[in-house]
């Protein structure tokens, strides 16, 4: 066996993290987090003796408090399994478009988090960075309003192009094809153009509003990373924990030997 995947399994009162957050412990080294601090020092130290002894599967309850000397308080379920990667859940599709400064400030901060599963599209490849983090699909297309016929409708959208006539073709595209959330980076000014122009080109009123511009969160600044950090929150907090919650932990391959 090539690691030991550590699931939190269960969770009373206060901890770290939640029921399904899970990491995988190799020799040398880990993936992923169940918390940090004494209890992910205790896992990994459980997982490579595991490794060491050749046992592949193990449960064990640690109680944080006076097992560990955390003050969360509660007691955190593990379970230990032999496992040769650590598999993403299904996280919603989140589709963000342009790979200027914000794309990928927002993808670096999205890509990380287990509810989403990122498709970042350009019309040119060396927009892109050398390194693509991993779980992210990259898409280059000459035309990339086109694109937007293939999301899925339960897709989020973000729209962060270096051309305005490539924004509102998007943003004309995601009303035809229907979404879950759409922001477009803009200031007001640029917002109240596109409603316009979107208007003069049949959408209504009512379609329009649920663009949302500016995105993120304007008191951070305008910093790439800034904004990113608002479009972040503002997806967790307003659409991506609430559909997580209505899915089922996914459990993940795990291989014994």
């Amino acid at each position: 066996m090539t690691g030991i995947r550590v699931t939190v399994s269960s969770v009373q009162g206060s901890a770290p993290r939640e029921v399904g957050a899970a990491m995988l412990v190799r020799a040398d080294d880990i993936v992923g987090t169940i918390g940090g601090g004494a209890l992910e020092w205790e896992a990994m130290r459980i997982a490579r003796q595991m490794l060491a002894d050749g046992q592949d599967r193990a449960d064990h309850r640690l109680p944080l408090g006076p097992g560990l000397g955390q003050c969360c308080g509660g007691a955190v379920g593990l379970r230990f399994e032999a496992a040769r990667s650590l598999e993403r859940p299904e996280g919603a599709p989140l589709w963000v478009w342009g790979a200027g400064h914000v794309g990928r400030a927002v993808v670096a901060v999205m890509a990380p988090l287990p509810e989403v599963a990122i498709t970042w599209i350009d019309d040119s490849a060396t927009r892109f960075p050398a390194q693509i983090p991993d779980g992210v699909d990259r898409v280059v297309t000459a035309d990339m309003p086109r694109l937007m016929a293939h999301a899925p409708k339960a897709a989020h959208h973000l729209i962060l192009t270096y051309s305005h006539e490539i924004d509102l073709a998007l943003c004309h595209a995601a009303l035809a094809q229907g979404f879950a959330s759409c922001g477009l980076i803009g200031s007001d000014t640029k917002w109240a153009r596109f409603q316009a122009r979107l208007k003069a080109l049949g959408c209504k009123d009512a379609e329009i509003s649920r663009i949302a511009c500016p995105i993120g969160d304007p008191r951070l600044g305008r910093h790439p990373q800034a904004i990113a950090v608002g479009v972040a929150g503002r997806l967790l907090t307003e659409h991506l924990h609430k559909e997580s919650a209505a899915k089922p932990i996914h459990p993940g391959k795990v291989i014994t030997t």
